[in-house]
């Protein structure tokens, strides 16, 4: 079984209609590490010797956040600035991270559509997504393709909460089986194709 640690941030929980049913998903899965920041932390004191030590333990970090502003919530980049710091997970000696893998479940409020070189956003979502890819690279570790849901505003009143949710379930439970390919996953940059392997 792989070792999958899940940091999950969100500082509206509360009043989130797609990522707190992930959430809540995610932690209920036995096997996995769960850790909600802004529960753990709401006064941002993070303790950076308890999440080396979780992400050590890890053999796969996944990060779940809505996408706000182009980037990761407040609580999240402050947890990457201190926690993966120079000379543990990158620089002279910074190599504890190497060969893990980095992965992300995401919603953004956009539909597909407005990620293209014709819509509102211009870009792609992958170009939004180069910083947390090059931070994976400069840690030596694998970037695998985000699970991503599109039009996350309109998600529950289309009825698409359901589905995305256990499409979530299942994704975890099979990086905790060794069922997913992650080098696989490391190639391919959408979330349409996840390589899950059997009927799960």
């Amino acid at each position: 079984m792989a070792r999958l640690l899940v940091i999950y941030a969100h500082p509206s929980h509360r009043s989130s209609s797609v990522n707190r049913p992930m959430a809540k998903t995610a932690a209920a899965i036995e096997g996995i590490e769960f850790v909600d920041l802004y529960a753990t932390y709401p006064r941002h004191d993070i303790d950076i010797a308890t999440e080396q030590d979780r992400l050590l333990n890890a053999d796969v970090i996944l990060l779940q956040f809505p996408f706000f502003w182009y980037s990761v919530p407040s609580l999240l980049k402050e947890w990457i600035d201190l926690t993966l710091e120079h000379g543990f997970a990158y620089g002279h000696g910074g190599d504890r991270l190497a060969g893990k893998t980095l992965m992300l479940a995401l919603t953004a409020g956009g539909a597909d559509e407005a990620y293209t070189p014709n819509g509102y956003q211009h870009y792609p979502l992958r170009t939004f997504l180069r910083p947390l890819e090059q931070t994976a690279r400069l840690c030596q570790m694998q970037f695998a393709a985000p699970y991503v849901l599109y039009g996350s505003i309109k998600a529950p009143g289309a009825g698409e909460v359901p589905a995305h949710v256990a499409g979530y379930e299942r994704l975890l439970k099979a990086i905790r089986d060794d069922r997913y390919d992650l080098n696989v996953a490391a190639d391919v940059f959408t979330a349409d194709t996840l390589p899950i392997e059997g009927d799960v």
